[in-house]
């Protein structure tokens, strides 16, 4: 695998777990649950800039930024796109403060602390994941590498050299080939 694409596994890897968990912990901290295609869209989308945020080398804090900034866009796009917020939002499923009544313009909403504390948890969770799963799935790989390996070597036969002939009679096309070489070349050391 060349660098490029692993960079891009990375990023690929990083953007659909940050915005699975980033909507899995919308709906935990009383959000309404997005749409799965929604899911899916934004994970493609954050790909390009997962793969730039990671870079080269990926490090504890490029992760951990990579992870922030897919779950911040993740709940932007949510609530731009239509999820209910304020007065639409049942009683109980509230979860953004409305800051309307504030001269902030209509349908803008900021996060209350259990929507911020489901989403640091989240991002802290994402990134623990992040960091260890690679060493964990290399781990894995070389263990089931190693064991197809063994399973091979004890199916395949030894090596015997190549098949005796079952009649050993010589022809006499052999003969005559044989008796018209030169054995001729450079002194034996003995």
């Amino acid at each position: 695998m060349t660098s490029r694409q692993l960079r891009l596994l990375r990023a690929a890897s990083a953007s659909a777990v940050a915005t699975t968990l980033a909507a899995v912990s919308h709906t935990i901290a009383g959000g309404p649950a997005p749409h799965p295609l929604l899911i899916a869209a934004m994970a493609s989308f954050l790909v390009p800039l997962a793969a730039v945020l990671i870079g080269v080398r990926a490090s504890r804090a490029r992760v951990a930024a990579t992870v922030l900034v897919s779950q911040t866009l993740f709940h932007v796009v949510f609530q731009v796109l239509g999820a209910p917020t304020g007065a639409a939002v049942p009683t109980g499923h509230r979860h953004h403060l409305d800051l309307s009544a504030l001269g902030a313009g209509p349908s803008v909403a900021a996060p209350d602390a259990a929507m911020l504390l489901g989403h640091l948890l989240a991002a802290a969770l994402t990134t623990a994941a992040l960091w260890h799963g690679e060493s964990m799935v290399r781990a894995v790989a070389g263990w089931v590498e190693a064991r197809l390996r063994r399973a091979i070597a004890l199916f395949r036969p030894a090596y015997e050299g190549p098949a005796l002939p079952f009649v050993s009679a010589p022809l006499p096309v052999d003969t005559a080939l044989c008796s018209s070489l030169s054995r001729r070349g450079p002194p034996a050391f003995a």
